[in-house]
């Protein structure tokens, strides 16, 4: 990969982002200085908009701050397994062999984001974690790239398509029979017009409409990433970190007792992974659906068993999971934080008061933009990763039947913009950011400019393609 020809010349994107990057370095606090502001605004518009006690606001915060323990533990568990199968050897020889593809500070970013959408349209966890780890590796190899582009390359996928993917959580929600409450699929039953308000993946991520936002993200956000990497000149630059325990650093602890042996035999992790293999197998077989079967709890449970496959041994896999557990703190300490914003907009009703202006505005032709775009505004402010569907979905749902526009493509309208909202959110990035040891001000200004060029454009995709399907599906 060359772009010789283009070497040495500052693109007017590079320059704004580096300007943007400049003020978010200066100006942006830490993510979790903007979980206690975010706190703070919603509670505000508790007050103002629903013109509820500060009781009521107290109560809905303390209610809601623990309902995402479940979910911080799954995030938590998704970056350590993540991590400890990046980390095994023969992965990581993958991840080496890809970083030495590009041989120009731009074909290195662009491998990393063109690596980062491709993969989260199959997994975003992969992505995730993975994506990171090519970004640090390419750094490595490629010291005049900068490092704050490859770092935001390596997110563009949680920012832009993963949720139209195989993991798009509303997705896999509306076509999994179990996986919401029964008064939801009566909303999108409809009076039995939506048979069991069960829409298949045909009607949402398959349909040819989603598929063409999906392609055009991709050529734009390479578009986007080619132009934003600085020269070699102004490339900033930072220590990276260890590559960690598997990456191929030699083993210095040998067996010196029997109980030690065990560490260092592959007995029990074959017996772990045997296990773990049967249940899989079994699990997906015996699944009505064998996406719907694709969880989080399963996909953690898979990244598992290659992890104990991979690293052979107790001892190589206690070494990486203790390596990874300190990039698990951000996701430990915010969560809790944004589970209470949740509580607070949701058991006040706030949410429905964002959503019915929007509705009481729209049109069959303008509702699809401006649902996509509450999704975005929404999602700054919990970045749920798709979870908060649930709590969408009911007026979303039966604002579409309102309004006689397509049930899938309003599950595309809100997967869009939940993803755009992840590229001025620092949310999800703190698990690339741990890998990586930046901050997200240091990245911010590049996902920014992303998100300046993208957000028009999903605008009128969402305008354009939703007037080419009929209702209701």
């Amino acid at each position: 990969m060359q772009d010789g020809a283009f070497e040495g010349r500052e693109t007017v994107l590079a320059r704004i982002a580096l300007r943007f990057t400049s003020w978010t370095e200066r100006w942006i606090p830490d993510a979790f200085v903007f979980a206690l502001i975010a706190t703070v605004i919603v509670f505000a518009l508790g007050l103002a908009v629903v013109g509820a006690s500060p009781r009521t606001m107290v109560s809905s915060w303390g209610k809601g701050f623990w309902e995402l323990i479940p979910f911080t533990m799954q995030m938590a568990l998704i970056i350590i397994t993540g991590y400890v199968l990046a980390t095994a050897r023969p992965v990581y020889r993958l991840i080496a062999r890809l970083a030495r593809i590009p041989r120009t500070p731009r074909a290195a970013t662009l491998l990393v984001a063109v690596f980062a959408m491709v993969t989260s349209w199959l997994n975003w966890g992969f992505s995730l974690i993975f994506s990171a780890f090519l970004a640090r590796e390419v750094a490595r190899r490629r010291p005049d790239a900068d490092y704050r582009a490859l770092a935001a390359s390596s997110f563009l996928g949680l920012g832009s398509i993963w949720a139209q993917g195989l993991s798009g959580s509303a997705a896999l929600q509306m076509c999994t029979p179990g996986a919401l409450q029964p008064s939801i699929r009566a909303v999108v039953a409809h009076g039995g017009l939506v048979e069991g308000g069960i829409i298949p993946l045909r009607h949402t991520i398959f349909l040819w409409q989603s598929l063409l936002s999906v392609a055009v993200e991709i050529v734009l956000v390479a578009i986007l990433v080619w132009f934003f990497t600085p020269t070699r000149a102004r490339a900033g630059t930072v220590a990276v970190p260890d590559a960690g325990a598997g990456a191929g650093v030699p083993e210095i602890d040998r067996p010196r007792t029997p109980g030690e042996w065990l560490e260092h035999s592959p007995i029990l992790n074959l017996l772990v992974v045997a296990l773990g293999g049967a249940y899989l197998v079994d699990h997906f077989v015996s699944a009505p659906d064998a996406l719907g079967a694709l969880t989080l709890n399963t996909l953690i449970l898979v990244f598992l068993t290659l992890g104990f496959l991979l690293h052979w041994t107790p001892a190589r896999l206690m070494r990486a999971v203790r390596d990874a557990t300190p990039a698990t703190w951000g996701v430990i300490l915010q969560f809790p934080f944004y589970a209470g914003i949740a509580g607070m907009i949701t058991y006040t009703g706030l949410n429905e008061r964002i959503a019915n202006f929007f509705v009481r505005i729209s049109t069959p032709e303008t509702y699809p933009p401006l649902i996509s775009l509450y999704s975005t505004v929404l999602g700054v402010f919990v970045p749920s990763g798709g979870s908060k569907w649930v709590i969408e979905a009911p007026y979303v749902m039966q604002a579409a039947h309102d309004l006689k526009v397509h049930l899938g493509w309003m599950v595309a309208v809100y997967d869009l913009g939940e993803a755009l909202a992840n590229l001025v959110q620092p949310f999800w990035m703190l698990p690339t950011l741990a890998i990586l040891g930046l901050k997200a001000r240091d990245v911010m200004g590049f996902t920014f400019v992303v998100f300046l060029a993208l957000m028009p454009v999903v605008l009128v995709l969402v305008w354009l393609l939703g007037m080419t399907l009929p209702y209701p599906l």
